[in-house]
C-alpha cells in the first residue's frame, strides 16, 4: 500500500470535511441501477465468476475517482494510490460466509483466478490486515437488492467504502442490478458517486 500525505491547509475539501465533522452521523447510503448485460455474457463466455468479476470492475472504477482514496491515518490526512477489495464469500455447500482480501492486480481473468484460489484455500473467517485502504464488498444473490446499510463500530474517521448488490434481473432485453454504497460524507459526495457510476459503466461497456 502506497500513501501520500496531503497538505490539510490547501486541501480543496477542507471546508466540506469540517462541516460534516460537526455531525454525529456523517455516513450516508445511495443505491443506483446498473446495466450488467455485457458482464453476464462476458462472465459466462469466459467461465468467470460474475461476483468476482464485478468486484474487480467496481474496484477499478472506484480507484479512478480520487475522492474515494482519501482517509485519516493517525490523525493525518492521506491519499492512497489505490484501494483493495475485501469481500464476503461462500464455499460450496457452506452456510457461513468468510471474508477474502487480496490486491486487485492483473486483468479481470487474473483477479478471478486469484480470488477463487484465495477463497478456496482460506481456512479462517477473516484473513486481512485492515490498514484502511480497503473496500468492503458484499452480495445477496438471493434477493433483488434495493438498499442496504452495514454494521459498524461507529468511528467518524471510517473512510472505507462499502459496496453491495443483490440478484440481477431482466428488464426487457437488458440485465440489471442495484448497487448500494455506504460512504462517509466527510470524504465523498454524490458527485463522486456519479463519477464512480460513469467509470463502472465505461468498464462494463468495454467488455
Amino acid at each position: 500500500m502506497m500513501t501520500h500525505a496531503v497538505n490539510w491547509a490547501s486541501w480543496p475539501r477542507r471546508d466540506v470535511f469540517e462541516f460534516f465533522s460537526s455531525m454525529s452521523q456523517p455516513f450516508y447510503s445511495v443505491t443506483f441501477k446498473q446495466d450488467v448485460t455485457r458482464l453476464v455474457r462476458f462472465s459466462r463466455e469466459n467461465r468467470l465468476s460474475f461476483y468476482y468479476s464485478l468486484v474487480f470492475l467496481c474496484t477499478q472504477a472506484l480507484n479512478q475517482v480520487e475522492a474515494f482514496r482519501y482517509a485519516l491515518q493517525d490523525g493525518e490526512l492521506v491519499l492512497f494510490d489505490q484501494r483493495s477489495p475485501s469481500f464476503t464469500d461462500l464455499k460450496p455447500g457452506a452456510e457461513t460466509f468468510h471474508i477474502v482480501t487480496l490486491p486487485c492486480q492483473g486483468d479481470i481473468r487474473d483477479f478471478c483466478a486469484a480470488a477463487k484460489a484465495k477463497s478456496a484455500s482460506q481456512a479462517s473467517f477473516l484473513d486481512q490486515e485492515d490498514s484502511g485502504d480497503l473496500i468492503y464488498f458484499s452480495c445477496l444473490p438471493w434477493v433483488e437488492l434495493t438498499s442496504l446499510t452495514n454494521e459498524r463500530n461507529f468511528d467518524p474517521d471510517d473512510a472505507v467504502p462499502r459496496i453491495a448488490w443483490g440478484r440481477y434481473a431482466q428488464e426487457g432485453d437488458r440485465t440489471v442490478l442495484h448497487i448500494s454504497l455506504e460512504l462517509n460524507h466527510r470524504f465523498v459526495d454524490g458527485l463522486h458517486v456519479g463519477r464512480f457510476h460513469q467509470e463502472l459503466t465505461k468498464l462494463l461497456e468495454a467488455l
